[in-house]
């Protein structure tokens, strides 16, 4: 393997809090082990177009506390395609970079993971994403704030609902996985949390409604995650406005919120150990790998692996909402 004197890092996909203390760490973790370092802007998109930076210590100050990326990120079709896939390899080349070190989610390493065919440059992955949907490590950067952002949220629509007497619907993040919808549920006290892994049963969810409606209960919170097989919060409140019409129904999306904010102390130490970690695997000749936290230990986990398996649910939490709800 060649010497490491200088490495690129960049961050794709969707944005996740925590990122920035991720670049922080890695910046600073190269400059300590003497290496030089590139930022690559708008990743994949930034690598075929040459966007690279010269990050020092200073490049990093001051930016644990926010959230997004100082590197900006793009979803890049170019980089889909071997044309594209040869420009970043050509630029790759041409920087002088000797490994890269991408953070981001199910996209960002299957990138990575067919980049290898056009550069034998070594990448290893950061996971950053809300969804917390990769194997390989407990929680993603991200997942921890976002969920607290959920919570907050529904905390202050919670408000509203017992003051009206009504029953909200609240949509949240979660295309493929339900990760973001079944934590924040259970710490919101939500009656019900719908997710796209279980079957959405509307006579279950009817009877539950009834069932709090029998027990005076002024308020309900329903999470539905956006991916759930009804079709996203509108459409299962229409469903159960057609069926039960004692509470007034709202509906909630929250959206891009749950990207947004200052990561929390969580999100910051996960970066940072995974930004560290990075680099000193980089060093050790590690390679097309994506590292994680499993068991508090840092692990790795091939590509391949980390792109093509999703957690699953654990069902002892899909149970939570029935008991805790009587």
């Amino acid at each position: 393997m060649n010497e490491i004197r200088k490495i690129a890092l960049f961050t794709s996909g969707g944005d996740a809090p925590g990122m920035n203390a991720a670049i922080r760490a890695i910046v600073r973790t190269a400059i300590y082990n003497k290496l030089d370092v590139s930022g690559i802007l708008r990743g994949y998109e930034g690598m075929i177009n040459g966007s690279f930076i010269r990050m020092d210590s200073r490049s990093v100050s001051n930016i644990i506390q926010h959230g997004g990326t100082i590197l900006k990120t793009a979803r890049s079709k170019d980089f889909l395609t071997e044309i594209g896939m040869k420009k970043a390899a050509d630029h790759i080349a041409k920087n002088n970079i000797d490994a890269v070190v991408a953070i981001g989610g199910d996209g960002t390493f299957k990138g990575a993971e067919e980049f290898k065919n056009y550069s034998e440059i070594p990448f290893i992955g950061i996971p950053a994403t809300i969804d917390n949907d990769l194997s390989g490590t407990d929680f993603t950067i991200g997942y921890d704030t976002a969920i607290n952002t959920v919570v907050q949220a529904v905390d202050k629509i919670r408000d509203t609902a017992d003051s009206h007497d009504r029953l909200f619907f609240v949509e949240v993040m979660g295309r493929d996985a339900g990760q973001i919808a079944i934590y924040s549920g259970i710490a919101s006290g939500a009656e019900s949390i719908l997710i796209p892994e279980t079957e959405t049963l509307l006579e279950k969810l009817i009877n539950t409604l009834e069932s709090g409606w029998n027990r005076k209960k002024s308020s309900c919170i329903i999470i539905v995650a956006e991916g759930d097989e009804t079709g996203g919060a509108f459409e299962i409140a229409r469903k159960v406005k057609e069926r039960f019409t004692q509470y007034e129904a709202r509906v909630c999306i929250l959206g891009h919120i749950q990207r947004g904010g200052s990561p929390t102390a969580m999100d910051r130490v996960r970066a940072t150990r995974l930004g560290i970690a990075a680099v000193e695997a980089v060093l050790s000749g590690q390679k097309h790998q994506m590292l994680g936290i499993v068991n508090d230990k840092i692990v790795f986990t091939p590509f391949k692996n980390a792109v093509k398996q999703h957690l699953p649910v654990d069902a002892a939490l899909i149970r939570i909402p029935d008991i805790v709800s009587v």
